[in-house]
This record gives C-alpha cells, structure tokens and sequence, in this order.
C-alpha cells in the first residue's frame, strides 16, 4: 500500500500458533489469579498477584508489532504505543532467515507467543543481543546496520520487503549474479578470438608460447 507520503506499509498478520499461545497465557493467568483469591481470601497475595500479571501484559503490550513502515529515508516498526526506526542510509545489508536459525534465540525482555514475538532476544550461536519483532514464527528478515546491530522482523511479504530496503550495492551485485547465471543456464559464452601465430595462450596451469616458427616440443 501506498499513502500520501508516498510511504509502503507491511503490516503483520498473527498466525494460529501466535494466537493459541496467547489464549494460552490468558488461560493460566486466569486460573493462577482465581486460585489465589479462593486459597487466600482476596488476601494481600492475590491483590500482589493480580497487579503484578495486569501490569506486565500492559508492558508487554505496548511492544505488540503492528505495522512496518517504510520511506525514503527511514524504516519503522510500529507497535500499539512503541516506534522502532532505522535509517535507511545505516542499512548495511538485508536477508531472508530461515525459521530453524531463530530457535537458538533466547528472550531476555519481552513477549515470547503473546501476541507475538517482541523485545530483546539473545543469539546464543554468536552470544549477541538482538532485537525482535514478529507476529509469527516464520517469513523472517534479518536487517543489520553499520554497527552491527542486527533486527529481526516477520513479513507476510518478505521478499519484497528484503528487495525493497536492499542496499543500492547490494541491489547492483544482486542483479549481476543474476544476470550471470541465467547466461550460464542457457550456455551464453563469450567470444573467443580466433587465434593467430604469435598470441600467448594462458590454461589453468602452463603458460604456452605459440609463435610463428611453431611451438618447442619435448
């Protein structure tokens, strides 16, 4: 989609897994709290208890991903009451990941199936603190800057999303490669000078000298 300010919007789909999770949480916290006010009475615990869940689920939300916004200069992920925001000039580079690298992600602060999957994890593969902010466990992307922070999105269109904030040098080599390999597929090859008496020819391994005597035998 396009708006006024010519800005392109991915928003995020919630997938069923993200949703059982979350009726999941809602279940237990219910249960928990009405065990604890039947076991105590409406006691001083239950009354802990019961502020303690309500404001952790309104933390947890306010990094609820709901959109990816994207402009001419800048990258955001906007969440319910929380932007996150990259420059596009800081971009260094921008890839597809493949969901079975994301299990080695360990969440230190965030939500982990509420809602989705939000905060700062820890890569246990490179011991290096990221950020992620995915409604589903899959159609990853992978955006790191010129300081070598690394953040992971989920897109229901990731590759237009990769293809969109790829570098302007990254995009040029992109299409070299391509354009390579579809001469390579189809047997393009360059032409080859017809060689005359006196060319160097140059193989893999020896250097042979052709001259117009001929060339010196063994």
């Amino acid at each position: 989609k396009r708006t006024k300010r010519m800005e392109k919007i991915y928003k995020y789909r919630f997938s069923r897994r993200t949703i059982y999770w979350t009726l999941i949480y809602l279940v237990v916290f219910g249960l928990l709290g009405g065990l604890l006010y039947h076991l105590y009475e409406g006691g001083y615990l239950s009354a802990w208890f019961t502020s303690f869940i309500v404001a952790l689920i309104a933390l947890m939300s306010l990094s609820i991903p709901r959109r990816i916004v994207v402009t001419d200069e800048k990258v955001e992920v906007r969440c319910l009451l929380d932007i996150t925001e990259i420059k596009r000039g800081e971009i260094a580079s921008v890839r597809r990941v493949d969901p079975k690298r994301m299990k080695w992600f360990f969440p230190l602060f965030g939500g982990c199936g509420f809602f989705g999957y939000y905060g700062h994890f820890l890569d246990l593969r490179r011991f290096e603190r990221v950020r992620l902010y995915a409604s589903e466990w899959k159609n990853f992307v992978e955006i790191t800057d010129i300081y070598e922070d690394r953040l992971y999105v989920s897109c229901s269109d990731a590759d237009r999303l990769v293809e969109e904030l790829m570098p302007p040098e990254a995009t040029a080599r992109r299409k070299t490669t391509k354009w390579k390999s579809r001469r390579n597929s189809i047997g393009i090859r360059p032409k080859s000078r017809q060689k005359t008496p006196g060319d160097c020819v140059f193989p893999e391994n020896d250097l042979i000298f052709a001259t117009e005597a001929g060339t010196a035998r063994k």
